[in-house]
């Protein structure tokens, strides 16, 4: 076979035929010439030229170049085609050259995109935000937008930075030095080293999903929904969206609380009236500040977000700023300790603020009021009286005065009053508030001094006589303003190491998001855990215990304490920690709104969709709005310790899921798991899942069961009110590999008769518009099921499954939405197939998987069987039931279907009547007691009736059935039925006669004259006229018959043939006219003889249809006597004959035997024992 040889020649554009010198698209470039040979190898003559484009012309045969390709640019890495025929009637387009260079796959081509146009797509990706469409339907809008410049951050600035901003927070400025005295250097490094290994093992896990595909906006709530689903998604995205909100409102109290304790103490609006109002005062005054602060932040961020990126990196600089304060001032520290003196009482606190006359002393010694003296008072020393300076030659007598400090203690300004125990056993002394480094002062501070509320912060390391009274919150001590803990201290440290995300949620900004976001993320916790840790110890070794403990400074004179340690003032970390906290507010304000918009977008919470919309640029207002307005409960609350502990819940959750859905994601090894970042593994996700459920409870187990409630009930929400989204998420993947197991499981072997169950296969028949003929048979599978097990709903579509593929996906949307309705839980399953009896045959052998297989089938009564020309329907419904005894199923037909009652019509009263005339491995028994546990049928009734002979001990039977059902623990009325021998009455003779009748006169209308003559005529006939004739026959008796379909004799015959032989069956099919169908019909039909009439005159019945018609008319007299009031009964269903002949009156005798009843519900067993007496 000839092959094709490729041969490149360079071509300039200017030779190109029919191209015009000025066209502005290819004059300076260069194409290559391809010629198609017949040459096994394919060469290339020349190398391309240094052009940056090329046009190729094709060629093919001779010598004449036709020129069919368009030049292809390139150009910032993207590739396009562009036509160079723009302007030339005689090139061609686009699809023209796919057409010819693809033909292969033209077909493909109207629902498949070419290579070109994907990867073209792909390279302009942007990452646009997940709304109510999804990400690849943005795709399409997002093309017609005009292009947006490329992201060109980088790691450090696009990742690290934003990620330091975010963990270094107001806790870092405001509570670690508490946190370090209240739980010593090392519980204290315990509670930070915990916290870090916490976010990095939740950062390890972040970076294997980050690097797992691309992330649009949404950041971690994208990557938990599309790792975990819409329901864990939207509850842990709603956590973390609670837990921005109210750092938000943290860091807006941590900035109030700067100004007004240490910038601005006189800016409070409520004054304390009395000590004991003070906190109030203070608490009010947080209020009222926060809320004007939240108030102007958003209007800031409302007003536009570009405004905050702008300060973004001010605020960032107060941070670095303020941190290497502190590391500069510890290092000084250890040559020249700062001045920050703090009064003693013995071993307890005494607040800075109490000393107005800075006398740290009981007395001092002034000159006498009367006497002119020119007096320096200096500050006084510890245990002594003050002695002031004065000159020699004006010297008089000296009086002793007490100081402020004995006027709170004693109440009263003079010496002779009483005094505090307390005050009066102990001395005052000061000690150095900043020992500095090189003093070992971290030997006090190793171990923890946890306080109660109330409790004075004291030295121990100091001796002191202990009153009999306790101190007094109306004495000038410092005193612990709550009680505190390990696990409390955990809650309040933990926001100062959240702020992991910032990098993921940055994606979009990215140069190259999957190296970036691991590394920055990383880099970050690591050099913020190594500033904690640091921090830690250097607070530990270079602060005074007493003021480690005293979270607001009141020892050293209202000063942060982290200021005091600050070089080269404390101003330095006041101004910083101020800026930085209203930074990191803006940016929680600035985020929050928008994971809000990107949750509702996603329309998995149908009452979060107004929180969608937002202004022209897709600025989230209301969103915005609702942010504020939960900000505000934070801000209500107006103490730092205790909304922290609030988002340390949210954040932790969110944490938890995100290293769940790693863990996930691993041991599942689903095969789109393929992360670029692969020091991952899915222990290290189970050890970060782990501590953070472990630091939920630790912190705050009350906190942490609200949180789990409150995420609960999103969830559940949901699921049952949310939108249905298929994310490919892990916990479908969990579902499936479960399923997996468990169907493995269960194919070890035949599940025991315990465990027997009915799984429903439902055959349903859909009408011309695809409408459910018999909707009430769903009905009866649903109360038969009770909502539970494995139901398989089936029909079958008529045609060719090529042509057919529509109806079929329409018939089953139709059974899902019925399903729906009845609210059945189960599958759909539609079969296409050329006759109804081959497509229920080939259902009934192929539903289900291993042991979820149907083991019963339910199907309806074919109705007016009798009044139809078409034997289609009951030859069906009678090929269906030897097809289920084939198959060892169990079958149900429900008889007058559309008379049971409807799930919303329940039975008040009445029986459930049970006709139990042979054994069929129980179903009898079972169906009645599954029906009853549905609200239709739980109040009726159970009754067993059962058949005695003449040779049968009624009584015996009656008590042994009794017995039967007290073991099987089933509750029912017992009667024994006896039907003694009778002989045949003129009824049962005339009803068989008439039936055998109606038989064979049908027999006759289908049977004509052409079919006698071909059966005589089919071995005197050649081959090909046989099968010529053998075709037109078919589709004469085709019409109106079913005989064909019980033989296969002309499937043989087709096989037998050619395609000559085809082609003739296609045209004579295509000849015959339902109208010659009609006449022939009429002209040929067999019973329009005379002949035919005396045959059917001279019938005589079968001597065993007699009999069965006996029992059939018997049994029905004795159940409708019994049962004539039955709400339902329920009764063998005899099995069909074996000879196909005798099928019309099977149907014949099953309408005898059910004649008069109202609803009737046909059970036939499978064959095995369904139910048992054995525990």
């Amino acid at each position: 076979m000839a092959s094709v040889r490729f041969t490149v020649t360079p071509t300039k554009a200017e030779d190109l035929p029919g191209l015009p010198d000025t066209s502005p698209e290819i004059s300076s470039r260069s194409g290559t010439h391809v010629r198609f040979g017949s040459r096994e190898s394919v060469s290339r003559s020349e190398p391309p030229s240094d052009a940056s484009g090329a046009v190729a012309t094709a060629a093919g045969g001779g010598e004449t170049e036709t020129p069919d390709h368009g030049n292809v640019e390139q150009g910032d890495g993207n590739s396009k085609i562009a036509s160079v025929y723009i302007n030339n009637s005689h090139g061609v387009d686009d699809d023209d050259f796919y057409d010819r260079n693809l033909a292969l796959f033209e077909e493909e081509m109207d629902t498949r995109p070419k290579v070109s146009s994907l990867l073209s797509r792909l390279a302009n990706y942007t990452n646009l935000t997940q709304g109510a469409k999804e990400h690849e339907e943005a795709e399409s809008i997002g093309e017609k937008k005009k292009a947006s410049k490329s992201p060109q951050m980088g790691t450090f600035m696009g990742v690290y930075l934003p990620c330091l901003q975010n963990i270094f927070g107001v806790i870092l400025f405001l509570r670690l030095t508490w946190v370090v005295g209240t739980a010593g250097v090392l519980q204290g490094l315990c509670i930070v080293f915990i916290c870090c290994c916490c976010t990095l093992l939740t950062a390890i896990s972040m970076s294997a999903i980050a690097t797992n595909g691309v992330v649009p906006a949404g950041g971690s709530y994208f990557m938990i929904s599309r790792s975990l689903g819409p329901e864990f998604g939207g509850a842990v995205g709603l956590c973390f969206y609670l837990g921005t909100t109210f750092a938000g409102a943290m860091y807006i109290l941590g900035a109030i609380e700067i100004l007004l304790m240490y910038i601005a103490p006189d800016a409070a609006i409520f004054a304390a009236k009395g000590l004991e109002g003070e906190g109030a005062a203070m608490l009010n005054n947080m209020r009222v500040y926060g809320s004007v602060c939240l108030l102007l932040m958003s209007l800031l961020v409302f007003v536009g977000v570009k405004y905050v990126n702008k300060l973004a990196s001010v605020f960032l600089a107060c941070v670095i700023v303020s941190i290497v304060s502190i590391y500069v001032g510890a290092l000084v520290s250890a040559f020249k300790p700062p001045n920050f003196p703090v009064c003693m009482l013995g071993n307890r606190t005494i607040n800075g603020h109490d000393l107005v006359d800075d006398q740290c002393a009981k007395t001092v010694l002034l000159p006498d009021e009367r006497e002119d003296a020119n007096v320096t008072l200096p500050i006084a020393e510890p245990n002594t009286t003050v002695l002031p300076t004065f000159e020699p030659a004006t010297s008089s007598t000296l009086m002793e005065k007490t100081t402020y400090l004995w006027s709170r203690f004693c109440q009263s300004t003079e010496l002779n009053a009483t005094c505090d125990d307390y005050f009066s056993a102990n001395n005052f002394s000061r000690i150095k508030g900043i020992p500095g480094l090189g003093s070992g002062i971290i030997a006090d501070n190793l171990w923890s001094s946890y306080l109660s509320k109330g409790d004075v912060v004291e030295k121990s390391s100091l001796s002191a006589s202990h009153g009999v009274h306790s101190a007094s919150t109306q004495q000038p001590y410092v005193f612990a303003d709550i009680t505190t803990s390990f696990t409390l201290l955990v809650g309040i440290f933990f926001p100062s190491v959240t702020g992991i995300m910032a990098g993921s949620n940055r994606s979009g900004d990215l140069k190259d998001a999957q190296r970036s976001i691991p590394i920055g993320t990383i880099l970050a916790i690591l050099t913020t855990s190594v500033v904690y840790l640091s921090s830690v110890l250097l607070f530990g070794a270079c602060i005074e215990g007493v003021v480690l403990r005293d979270k607001f400074g009141d020892s050293v004179k209202g000063n942060l304490v982290v200021g005091t340690l600050a070089w080269p003032t404390p101003w330095v970390i006041v101004v910083g920690s101020f800026f930085s906290t209203c930074g990191a507010g803006l940016q929680s304000l600035t985020g929050a709104p928008r994971l809000l918009q990107a949750i509702a977008k996603d329309n998995i919470i149908p009452f979060l969709r107004v929180f969608g919309q937002g202004k022209a640029n897709g600025e989230p207002t209301w969103a915005l709005l609702l942010t504020a307005l939960i900000a505000e409960l934070g801000i209500l609350i107006a103490s730092l310790d205790l909304v922290a502990p609030i988002l340390t819940m949210f954040f932790l959750m969110c944490y938890l899921f995100v290293n769940l859905a790693c863990a996930l994601q691993t041991l599942l090894r689903t095969p789109n798991w393929r992360p670029r970042f692969s020091y991952y593994h899915w222990t290290l996700s189970f050890l970060g899942m782990t501590i953070c459920l472990a630091l939920m409870f630790i912190s705050s187990w009350y906190y942490a069961i609200i949180a789990m409630v409150i995420a609960s009930m999103i969830y559940k929400y949901i699921e049952y009110h949310g939108a249905e989204k298929e994310w490919g998420d892990g916990i479908r993947g969990l579902s499936l590999s479960a399923a997996r197991y468990a169907l493995l499981r269960l194919e070890e072997g035949p599940p025991h008769t315990k465990n027997w169950r009915p799984q429903l296969l439902v055959l349903l028949k859909l009408d011309e518009d695809a409408h459910v003929k018999s909707p009430r048979l769903l009905t009866f599978a649903s109360q038969l099921k009770a909502g539970k097990g494995l139901t398989i709903v089936g029909t079958v579509v008529p045609g060719n499954f090529l042509q057919s593929y529509g109806e079929a996906l329409a018939a089953e949307q139709t059974l899902k939405l019925l399903m729906d309705k009845e609210r059945v839980k189960g599958f759909c399953q539609c079969i296409v197939a050329q006759k109804a009896r081959e497509g229920i045959s080939h259902m009934i052998q192929s539903s289900g998987l291993g042991g979820m297989k149907p083991n019963t089938v339910v199907m309806g009564w074919p109705h007016a069987w009798r009044q139809s020309e078409d034997p289609q329907s009951w030859k069906t419904f009678i090929n269906t039931v030897r097809v289920t005894t084939a198959a060892h199923l169990a079958l149900l037909v429900p008889k007058n279907i559309s008379l049971f009652p409807s799930n919303s019509e329940p039975c008040t009263d009445g029986y459930i009547d049970v006709w139990w005339i042979v054994h069929d491995g129980g179903m009898l028994m079972l169906l009645p007691f599954l029906l009853r546990q549905h609200k239709v049928w739980r109040k009726c009734g159970m009754r067993i009736f059962t058949v005695a002979q003449m040779e049968d001990n009624s009584i015996q039977m009656k008590k042994d059935l009794a017995t039967f059902l007290y073991h099987l623990r089933i509750e029912a009325e017992v009667e024994v039925v006896e039907m003694h021998d009778s002989d045949i009455s003129a009824y049962t003779y005339e009803r068989t006669l008439m039936m055998e009748q109606r038989s064979q006169m049908l027999r006759q209308m289908r049977l004509s004259k052409s079919d006698r003559e071909r059966e005589r005529v089919r071995w005197s006939f050649d081959d090909a006229q046989l099968v010529k004739d053998r075709n037109s026959m078919l589709r004469l008796t085709s019409i109106g018959s079913d005989e064909d379909d019980d033989t296969d004799a002309g499937e043989r015959d087709r096989a037998a043939t050619g395609d000559g032989s085809s082609d003739r069956h296609r045209r004579v099919q295509m000849t015959w006219t339902k109208e010659k169908a009609s006449q022939y019909r009429a002209t040929h039909s067999g019973c329009s003889t005379p002949e035919g009439f005396r045959d059917m005159l001279s019938i005589r019945p079968d001597h065993s249809n007699v009999r069965r018609m006996h029992t059939a008319v018997k049994l029905n007299e004795v159940i409708v006597n019994k049962s004539h009031d039955a709400r339902v009964v329920l009764l063998n269903m005899p099995g069909p004959p074996r000879n196909t002949e005798g099928d019309e009156n099977y149907m014949e005798f099953l309408e005898v035997l059910t004649e008069g009843l109202e609803r009737v519900l046909l059970v036939r067993g499978g064959g095995s024992e369904v139910i048992t007496i054995y525990s």
